[in-house]
């Protein structure tokens, strides 16, 4: 099963981010990645195998710092283990960035879609066809937690995604059907992860089944 971390808050999302994947490294992986959003952009960095290889690519390419980031540990099924398989997933423009567990069913015929409409889709994964429709859905409404509610309408299948958008800096949003997703709130931050082992910062963890909105993260059930 994937490992899911997100961060919104005033520490610095990358260490908080990075600190949870290892503490979900239990859980079995083939791959990790992270993306933080920093000066008004969106910036990625992703590897095949374990943390440590993640480790060395940051050191030798850093990211930017800055308080909102997503991060991942992949267990392969569409597609093997590899960098470009590795979450998370970015849309074309490079502006959008989602982490997923779980299995979209219908995702060949939503990447098909896609396509025909001239979206160059790099990975061999179901999680990168939500990237690239949230960024539709984004530029009409231009609210991500908006933007996956319909995204997740189209949907099928069990499965946790947590997304941000560099046009919304202050924001994680995530969703969950049939899959975990816990919620913690802090002084001024707020964490999104698949496992409560992720983070022991959290205050008040739980598990969502519902909508929880504060001024930096959203979550849908």
């Amino acid at each position: 099963m994937c490992g899911i971390v997100g961060y919104v808050g005033s520490q610095s999302a990358l260490e908080v981010v990075m600190a949870g994947l290892k503490r979900l490294e239990y859980r079995g992986y083939d791959s990790a990645g992270v993306a933080v959003l920093a000066d008004g952009g969106l910036a990625a960095g992703k590897k095949a195998g374990k943390l440590v290889n993640l480790e060395k690519e940051l050191v030798d390419r850093p990211l930017p710092t800055g308080g909102t980031g997503i991060g991942h540990t992949r267990w392969a099924t569409h597609g093997g283990p590899t960098d470009a398989n590795a979450h998370p997933h970015l849309d074309n423009a490079g502006r959008v960035a989602v982490v997923h567990n779980g299995i979209i069913e219908n995702f060949a015929a939503l990447r098909a879609e896609l396509t025909e409409r001239g979206h160059d889709l790099a990975s061999e994964t179901d999680t990168e066809v939500v990237a690239h429709l949230l960024a539709e859905e984004f530029s009409s409404c231009g609210d991500l937690a908006e933007a996956m509610r319909l995204v997740c309408g189209r949907l099928e299948g069990a499965f946790t995604l947590v997304a941000v958008h560099a046009d919304e800096p202050g924001v994680v949003v995530g969703a969950r059907r049939n899959s975990p997703l816990v919620v913690g709130v802090g002084e001024g931050e707020a964490f999104l992860a698949s496992d409560v082992a992720a983070s022991s910062r959290t205050r008040a963890p739980r598990s969502n089944s519902g909508r929880t909105r504060s001024s930096s993260c959203a979550a849908t059930g």
